[in-house]
């Protein structure tokens, strides 16, 4: 097993990497994608792709989610693997409708599994892995309310929060690691969950305030999403009107909370 990095350094000590070949590599570098450096002729069987970009703007997310998980696809295929694996995400289906509020990353996304569509062929094929949800996701918020804060989540109206079906990494990791050998999601997407009931967002706020053992009742403080609406919908008109990337990468940020 080799595990491909953007800074190897940041692994060395991580033991689950044990066992591992550690290689460092610049895959935005789609010449030297292309040329074999990544993957040597015969070198490898299968790939998984969890490559993500780390802001979530437009020009990041096509670079990453979209261009350089492409680079890492091409060479796959031209070292003779037979499969390319994709974490993707569930929320890719906003792109697909074509949603007011879709993301950038989706739409991302959605462009990487349309060509990994056209990459198919009777020696090479690919599975898109679309978890629903990660515990991850509100993990930032633990130290917010160990600190005394509160848990804040978006306030749909009508006292409704939002709703998800949060997988944990362990279980994602397995379910990326079964497409190896498991042919039932080839040449398409996959949906996976955690195994449990919906989880709204003031019921995460509560277990992350019952495991910190924290007294007293649970401080949730929802936000009104309309209040956002409204300041993405200026900070997308400034970038609009005057062309602006900064803007229009601020009103991403925006959408993505």
């Amino acid at each position: 097993t080799t595990a491909v990095m953007r800074d190897i350094s940041k692994a060395k000590d991580d033991d689950k990497f044990n066992g591992a070949t550690l290689k460092q590599f610049d895959v935005q570098d789609r010449d030297a994608c292309l040329s074999g450096d990544l993957f040597p002729k015969g070198s490898v069987d299968a790939v998984v792709c969890c490559l993500a970009s780390r802001t979530g703007t437009k020009k990041d997310s096509y670079a990453i989610d979209y261009q350089a998980s492409l680079n890492c696809a091409e060479a796959a295929k031209a070292a003779g693997a037979r499969r390319f694996i994709l974490l993707s995400a569930y929320c890719v289906k906003s792109a697909e409708r074509n949603d007011p509020y879709a993301l950038q990353f989706q739409y991302a996304k959605m462009e990487l599994e349309k060509k990994l569509s056209e990459l198919a062929d009777s020696s090479f094929d690919f599975v898109s892995v679309r978890p629903t949800a990660f515990f991850k996701s509100v993990s930032g918020q633990v130290e917010v309310v160990d600190g005394g804060g509160p848990f804040v989540y978006f306030n749909l109206g009508n006292d409704r929060c939002a709703t998800c079906n949060p997988i944990s990494e362990p279980d994602l990791a397995s379910a990326l690691i079964d497409q190896v050998a498991d042919d039932a999601h080839r040449n398409t997407y996959w949906n996976v969950g955690g195994p449990d009931d919906g989880m709204s967002m003031r019921e995460q706020g509560e277990m992350i305030h019952d495991v910190l053992k924290k007294d007293g009742e649970p401080k949730l403080l929802g936000v009104p999403i309309g209040l956002f609406d409204v300041i993405i919908n200026g900070l997308q008109w400034v970038g609009d009107t005057f062309k602006s990337e900064k803007f229009d990468d601020a009103a991403e940020l925006g959408r993505i909370g």
